[in-house]
């Protein structure tokens, strides 16, 4: 056998292999001989089959499966041991009318090599990283929620503006008939709020659909309806007054602070806040981490330049699905998937030039975390090692689910060499502010 390889350029190759018959004929004359052993064929006694007759009846097909075999085995072989970097898969060279009653064969392979480049991560302008506090306003209201949730409701005659009112809403045209609870603040306008304040059990308020609230799944909650028949609804609909609370705030003691807390860790106001404080600002440190990673991402997939092996991974795409596409399929998904692709070569070389590596014990331990910080969130604070094991071994025995592991522990060993390596500038922020920054003031 010989194989050979010509580089088109940079990023195309093509390799040849020749396979004589000395590679293939002692594995086959074997699979004949087996054959024949077991071969019922009418007239003759099983293991007494005329070889020729076996070799007419089957060779052929045993020939080509055993030359693909092959074929697929060396190109494997060679490719790893010429250390070459391929994109996609080598695509087979169209062939017409193979002779295979020659006792030599030629195979000619296309190759997509990946680009060599190099990645910069000092940006000429700096990356923001954002640090998220918990200012004193989002505390104060957090603590406000917790009263309230924890509070008793109080009968009332008439609605005010801090009422919860349960009702039902009706239209016998479109045959809506539900009860709810709701509060005033949801509603979009001031002028639903007037409607209500004042109002006593038995009266009835009528309501336009459009503009009532500002989230159509606020909507299809308050009148049970799906997204596609609330989506533009514009009709009247009644709200019978059937209840009305109002929610006394709970006392914060020390009662309260050992239900929301284990016994005896927190005891007073200031502790209840700095714990409320602590905990959002964990969860922010994942947001602002996230925004993070994306930002850097999105820089280094424009800013690192290299050209791909563009026609040759098209023609691959058309074959690589589960569905064959045609050239203008293909050319559509190449374009689509072009940027993840880049991302995916930048991640490769980063994590090379990093020396990133995961192991199987990492994989097992975050996953143990995740397990542990979850089975705490229903009051399981101390589970065994054993049942960590035990779950953390289900879990990873779905592949998806460890690999989804692994991508989170490289993101993370990504984040830290961002931190370190690219031009960062620190912005200081409340959550409000970051959420306006980021994603508009919605």
């Amino acid at each position: 056998m010989n194989i050979t390889r010509e580089n088109v350029d940079a990023l195309n190759a093509v390799v040849k292999v020749d396979i004589a018959k000395e590679d293939y004929s002692d594995k086959v004359e074997k699979i004949l001989s087996d054959y024949r052993k077991t071969a019922n064929i009418p007239g003759f006694r099983k293991g007494h089959v005329p070889m020729g007759m076996v070799k007419k009846q089957y060779g052929k097909a045993v020939l080509v499966d055993e030359v693909n075999k092959l074929l697929q085995d060396a190109l494997n072989k060679y490719l790893t041991e010429e250390k070459l970097d391929v994109l996609g898969q080598p695509l087979p060279k169209p062939q017409d009318n193979i002779d295979w009653d020659a006792d030599k064969f030629s195979f000619e392979f296309e190759l997509g090599l990946a680009p060599e480049f190099e990645v910069e991560l000092k940006s000429k302008k700096a990356i923001t990283q954002y640090n998220i506090v918990a200012d004193n306003k989002m505390i104060d209201e957090q603590v406000e929620r917790i009263q309230k949730q924890y509070g008793k409701l109080v009968s009332q005659d008439v609605v005010e503006k801090e009422s919860e009112i349960t009702g039902t809403f009706k239209n016998e045209e479109r045959e809506i008939e539900n009860t709810v609870t709701l509060t005033l603040d949801k509603f979009k306008g001031k002028s639903t709020e007037k409607q209500f304040i004042g109002a006593k059990v038995g009266d009835v308020v009528t309501l336009k659909t459009k503009g009532l609230y500002d989230d159509e799944h606020e909507l299809m909650h308050a009148l049970k309806l799906g997204h596609d028949d609330v989506h533009g609804l514009d009709i009247e609909v009644t709200f019978e007054i059937k209840e009305i609370n109002k929610r006394e705030l709970a006392d914060l003691d020390q009662e309260l602070f050992d239900k929301l807390f284990p016994k005896g860790t927190v005891t007073s106001v200031t502790e209840l806040k700095a714990k409320i404080k602590e905990d959002a600002e964990k969860q922010f440190v994942q947001q602002a981490d996230q925004k993070l990673l994306n930002d850097v991402t999105e820089y280094l997939v424009e800013n690192t330049k290299f050209d791909l092996p563009a026609e040759f991974l098209t023609k691959w795409m058309q074959t690589a699905g589960e569905k064959e596409m045609d050239a203008d399929q293909a050319r559509e998904e190449y374009e689509k998937s072009e940027k993840s692709l880049r991302y995916q070569l930048i991640e490769g070389k980063l994590i090379e030039d990093n020396n990133i590596q995961i192991t199987m014990d990492d994989i097992k331990n975050h996953a143990r975390q995740m397990i542990k910080a979850q089975m705490a969130q229903f009051g399981q604070m101390n589970p065994s090692d054993k049942e960590l094991d035990d779950i953390a071994a289900r879990v990873l025995s779905n592949q998806d689910e460890a690999r989804r592991i692994s991508e989170q522990l490289i993101s993370q060993k990504l984040l830290s060499v961002y931190k370190e390596k690219a031009n960062l500038k620190v912005k200081e922020l409340s959550y409000e502010n970051f959420v306006k920054e980021v994603y508009g003031d919605k």
